[in-house]
Order: C-alpha cells, then structure tokens, then sequence
C-alpha cells in the first residue's frame, strides 16, 4: 500500500496547482465578460475557453480549433492553420472569412495573435464583419457604377460634342445679353465665314455684330422674348452681315437651370439663301410661263385678225394697182399688219411656240457672216471683237432664229453703250463631266457650245437682272422699246435645247452666255431638190376642188374669196362636224382639205384622221396662229400634209395651195 505524502508535501502541491490555474481563470472571467467572440487556445490548438459569444460561433464539443471552427467556414481549414502557426511563431495574422450557408453564411474576421507565459498558446478574436462586407461590397459596386457613369458621360459628351461640332445646322448658345459663349462651325461658316479658320473666334462676340443692321432690332426683340419664357414661334428670317445676300431662319430656345431659372439661349442658325432664291426663280419661272401661255393666246388671236387684214390688203390691192390713189394707203395698211405679225412672231419665240427648221451648222461660219452685219449695227463708235473657239463641233439650230437672238444681243448692247465701247462675241467648247447647276437651271453634262456676248456698256442694276427676260419689260424709255428682245432670245434658246444667262456690274458692262448642246450625230446632208417628175404639174381635169374649213369667219372670207380667184372650186365649213357631214355624204372628189387646227368640237387634227380613213391619200394644209410643232405632234409629217402659218397673205396661201395640188413635195 502506497504512503499518502505528508500534510506540507501536498499543501506545496496544492498551491503550485493553484498557480497553474489562476491564469485560466483570470483570462475565463476577461473572455466571459467580452461583447464579441474570444477564446484562448493551447499549443495544440485545443479551445482552453470560450466566451458564449465564442461559444456560439464555433459550437460545443471537443477538438482543436480549426476542425471545430474550421468547418463552419467555406475553405477555412487551411486559413485558420496559416493564421495559427502565424500567431503562435509570434506574428499577429488576421484573415476574412466566409461562414458556410449550412450555419447562416455571413463572413467574419479572425485576429489572432500569441499568448504571453505560455508557449504556443493564442487568442483568438472573432469580428462579425457581414455588415461592413456588404457595405464594403455596396461601396465597390458603387465605386464600379460611378466608374462606369463616368465613362458613359465622357462617351456621351464626346458623342454630343462632335455631333455639336459636326451638325450641318448653325448651333450657338449665347447669354442673357445676346453675347455668344459657344458655337459650332457651321454656325461660324454661315455667321462668319471670313473666320472660319479661326476656331472659337466668335466667343464674346454680340449676335447683333452678325446680323444685317436692319434685322438687329427683330432678333434682339425675339431673344428677350424667348428669355422671358415666351412660347416658342415660327422662326425669323434674318440678313447676314458681311459679303453677299444671305438669309437666315433663326430658331431661340431658352436653357433652365436645375432651379428652372434661365441661363442661356440656344440658337439654330439654318441657311435659306439658296431655297428663298429657288422660291424667287421659281415664282419667276411660274410667271413667265403664265406670260408665255398668255402670250401665246393672244398671238394666236392676233394672226387670226392680222390673217384677214393682210388678206383683204392684198384682195384690193389687185384692184388698185400703183398710180391708184388707194394704192398708198392700203400698202400703209399691209406694212403696219407686218410689223405686227413681227410681234406676234416675238410673242410667239418668248412662249416658246414659234416654229423651228433646225438644221446642223457651224457657229463660226454663222457668226463670221454676222459680223459684218454687227459692223455696221454697232455703228463707227463701237468696235466688234470676234474670237473663234478651237475645235468647235456643230450644233443643231435655225439659223434665221441664232442670227435673231445674236442680232438682238448685239442690239442691246449698242443701247448700252451710248458713249461707244466694244462689242465682243466669243465661242468656246465646254465638256461638263457632271451636271452643273446655276441658279436655278441645272446644265447636263455633256458637250456644249457656248457664244458669249459681252458689252462694256453701262450695265443693268442688281435688282433688274431677274427681271431682263420677262416680256414688255425694258429699262429703256418709253417709245425706245418693245420690251421683246431679250424674252425672244429667251424662248428661242429655249426652245433649241439651250440655256442663256446674264451676268452685269454696273458701269463695267454685260455678258450674256448662251450654251447650245453640241450635235454629236452624223452630218445632215442637204435636201435634195425634187426632180422633174415631182415638178412637173398633175393634169388635173377640171377646176380642182378645195374643202375649206375654218371657225373666224373672216379668215374663212378672204381664203375662199383668193381661192376662187384662182379658178378653184371651194366648199367652205365652218366646223369640222359639218366638214365630216359633208365628206360622209357627198361623192363627189375632194383635191385638198385646208383645215383650221384649232376650232371648237372637232379640231382640225381629228378632222385629217377622219378624212384620210374615208379618203385615203387626201392632200391637207393646216392653217393656225400657234405653230407646226404642236400639229406634228398629232399628224405624222409626211409630203401630203403642210402647214401654213398664220398670217398669211394671198400670194403665199395660192403658192402653196398650187404647189400641193401640182404634185408630190418634199417634207422641209
């Protein structure tokens, strides 16, 4: 049996014992009364205490540290054995860790750092940090947002600047005081354009100084409105200061702050120079067509009336032959119904009605037999300069006509330049690779032939330019002119296929330029003179018989009365209904149809096409005041129709009645 040491022996033990476990006690009450979880561990890891806040984080039980703690967090195991052999070697570590779903996720803080006395033994500090996480992880993903918003403003800036920059519209904003602060270079380009390689010249700058002094007042007034919050209007058309007539539509816009008060304008500067000339030339356009249709009734009216003067001249003329005291006035009579078919025939070229017999010329050989005439037009005072373009190729014209529109250039050029000057007349070859537009015509690419004719007169004011061609319209004073010379040389150009323009400075002189397309088809040849056979006459057996058909009485008169002069026959209508009632019911032969082209009902071409399905082959003369392009439109052109134009007189309605009637002919 074992001897029980003595009382002193195990009373020293006791106490050593004592001293062992005073430390675990102390530290036991320092952990218990801890807010946040700690626990002290041994050398090996083991859990020596534990506050129940501890407690609660790695659970009851027995075991090192980091199997208990270590399976209630996600990969914590080796953490937690980095941090320990850390700590225990006397190097405080902290890791951030995540709790395992199973125990309610969450993530927490682990500080652990060496226990003194004792070797190997550490405290554990446990920090709920799920909070600070998610607030961490907020602020990040704010931070990240931010980054992001901030970049997508820099895009969007970016964007918005180079649309300002780029925008083909005039953008500025601009101050309470009209001063503009910022702006875009199409409005600089339009505002300014004397700056526009001076980028931002136009900050500080008054809108006022921009503007035509006329418009200052009007926009200043719509900038003060538009500050005030007045709704917004229709835009104003604004002057542009500087070189050139340019209009402007001004769009104002006030800016708000975040208040709601003002603290800008924005304007849109939009060009209308171009659209309000267009709306100019195209209200021109509209009126010189109405002038021309116009014109073109009234002429037909007129010929109709000049028609029977001209006619019922030459009736009594036949009865009043030279030495009759009657003879003198009646002349006086035929010359004035001349001159006014001359100005019919002007009215006519200005509506574009006039009939042309184009044909394939040289401009050279034409201007070169002009210039001796121009010579002598232009008188001792003013000298003629004529200058041939090289490799001209030909052009396609009546030449009556070209020589007509040369001669009345060259007639206002003279008027132009009372104290003597030069005429000069140059012909050049233009190949345009595209289209080129001026004004308001657009020339077609191609090759052209240009003839300028260029004064070195008074010149025409800036505001009549648009006005020269119109008709009746002349600077001219009153008795000095017709008004018709420029319009004519309009609807002549015209008509060919051409174009004519001005150009003018005051006391430096005039150019008019005409562009004829050039004629690229092979040569015409000359028509060939009818041989013998088509000359001779046709044995015709008695008076041959002539259907006459025409809706002015007067007309009608005289052209039956001249006819049966000659030894016709002639049955007069007076409307082509009865003209077709006549042909259905009678058999007798009709030789020739003279036909009005316009009548009221049947018109003089359903008459021909009415009349050739009963009686094929039936010669026709078309008589009319408008002109034989409008009647080849409808009737084919061929050697058993012709036209006559009115007026006419009696020797030219017999000739080409008789010529008709003699034969075949060959189409002009």
């Amino acid at each position: 049996m074992t001897a029980l040491p003595r009382s002193g022996s195990f009373s020293l033990i006791l106490q050593r014992l004592a001293r062992l476990v005073a430390p675990h006690r102390q530290a036991a009450a320092a952990f218990e009364v801890a807010d946040e979880p700690m626990m002290l561990t041994d050398a090996t890891l083991r859990v020596v205490t534990a506050n129940a806040a501890a407690r609660a984080v790695i659970g009851e039980g027995d075991g090192t540290v980091i199997s208990r703690l270590g399976r209630r967090l996600r990969d914590g195991e080796k953490a937690l054995a980095e941090i320990a052999t850390a700590a225990t070697a006397g190097r405080p570590s902290r890791v951030e860790a995540e709790r395992d779903a199973t125990v309610g996720g969450g993530w927490i803080e682990i500080t652990v750092r060496r226990f003194g006395g004792r070797t190997g033994w550490a405290v554990w500090r446990i920090a709920e940090t799920t909070r600070q996480k998610q607030l961490a992880d907020d602020l990040a993903r704010q931070r990240a947002r931010g980054t992001e918003l901030a970049a997508t403003l820099a895009s969007v800036e970016q964007r918005f600047q180079r649309f300002f920059e780029e925008l083909p519209v005039g953008w500025a904003i601009v101050d309470s005081r009209g001063n503009i602060e910022e702006c875009n270079g199409a409005f600089q380009a339009l505002a300014a354009p004397e700056t526009s390689d001076e980028p931002k010249a136009l900050r500080g700058r008054a809108l006022s100084q921009l503007l035509h002094g006329e418009d200052v007042a009007r926009a200043s007034a719509r900038l003060a409105e538009a500050w005030r919050g007045a709704a917004a209007k229709a835009p104003d058309e604004v002057r542009l200061a500087g070189p050139g007539d340019r209009v402007a539509s001004l769009y104002v816009g006030r800016i708000d702050g975040p208040d709601g008060a003002p603290v800008g304008l924005v304007l849109h500067l939009l060009d209308v120079t171009g659209l309000r000339s267009l709306e100019r030339q195209f209200v021109q356009s509209q009126k010189m067509q109405a002038i021309g249709q116009l014109a073109g009734g009234v002429a037909h009216d007129f010929n109709n009336l000049l028609t029977a003067i001209i006619g019922y001249c030459d009736l009594l003329l036949q009865r009043h032959r030279m030495g009759d005291p009657s003879f003198s006035d009646i002349m006086q009579i035929r010359q004035n119904a001349n001159r006014a078919a001359n100005l019919v025939r002007q009215l006519l070229a200005f509506s574009r009605q006039q009939t042309l017999r184009p044909r394939v010329l040289d401009l050279t050989d034409v201007i070169a037999e002009l210039s001796h005439l121009l010579a002598r037009l232009m008188g001792e005072r003013i000298s003629v300069d004529v200058v041939h373009g090289r490799d001209l190729k030909p052009v396609k014209v009546d030449q009556g006509q070209f020589e007509q529109v040369v001669i009345n250039l060259a007639v206002n050029a003279r008027d132009a330049m009372q104290d003597g000057g030069t005429l000069a007349i140059r012909t050049a070859h233009v190949t345009l690779d595209a289209p080129q537009t001026r004004g308001a015509e657009t020339i077609a690419a191609g090759e052209w032939l240009t003839v300028e004719v260029r004064d070195t007169g008074s010149g025409i004011e800036p505001e009549h330019l648009t006005r020269v061609f119109e008709p009746f319209f002349t600077t001219k004073p009153i008795g000095a002119g017709t008004g018709l010379g420029l319009s004519t040389v309009y609807g002549i150009v015209r008509q060919t296929g051409g174009y004519v323009f001005v150009e003018s400075e005051l006391g430096k002189g005039t150019a008019f330029t005409i562009w004829l397309p050039a004629h690229t088809g092979p040569a015409e040849p000359d028509a060939a003179a009818p041989d013998a056979a088509q000359r001779a006459p046709r044995d015709l057996t008695g008076a041959a018989t002539i259907l006459l058909v025409e809706d002015e009485d007067p007309v009608r008169l005289f052209s039956a009365r001249a006819l049966r002069g000659k030894g016709y026959k002639v049955v007069e209508m007076r409307t082509g209904e009865a003209a077709v009632d006549y042909l259905e019911a009678e058999k007798e032969p009709i030789d020739l149809l003279i036909t009005d082209v316009m009548m009221p009902g049947i018109d003089g071409p359903t008459l021909v096409r009415i009349a050739r399905e009963q009686r094929p082959g039936l010669k026709v003369i078309c008589i009319s005041g408008y002109t034989e392009d409008a009647l080849r439109q409808r009737i084919p052109s061929d050697a058993a129709t012709q036209f006559l134009p009115k007026p006419f007189g009696l020797k030219q309605l017999a000739e080409l009645v008789k010529q008709m009637l003699d034969g075949p002919v060959a189409v002009a």
